[in-house]
């Protein structure tokens, strides 16, 4: 299975930005991986979902119009752009394949708070 680590979490004021980095064990081209998070009591939601090339990508409501994921293909890493943050977005973040049940990184935490 292709291992998954996520960084780039931290504490950020409410409406603030933060950019999640994703790196995978091997490549995993063409393909994207898809974010996922998970706050304190709740379970883990799937935010954001790229399909293709020239498909639009899901983003969950909460985020949409917030969050965007991008990928730096010399770097071969992904990000999850994140915008106006509010204290719900609050969890600890993930990526891993859409569908793979093993992989999963230790995750990176996110906290917005004033």
């Amino acid at each position: 299975q292709v291992q998954f680590e996520e960084s780039g979490g931290g504490l950020v004021q409410p409406g603030g930005s933060l950019t999640l980095s994703c790196a995978a064990s091997e490549s995993i081209d063409p393909h994207w991986p898809a974010w996922w998070r998970q706050a304190a009591g709740k379970e883990r939601e799937l935010v954001a979902r790229p399909f293709g090339v020239g498909m639009q990508p899901y983003y969950a409501d909460s985020v949409k119009g917030r969050f965007i994921v991008a990928k730096d293909n010399a770097k071969d890493t992904f990000y999850l752009k994140m915008y106006r943050l509010t204290p719900e977005d609050t969890a600890v973040y993930y990526c891993n394949i859409f569908g793979q049940t093993g992989g999963w990184g230790q995750g990176t935490q996110v906290t917005v708070s004033s």
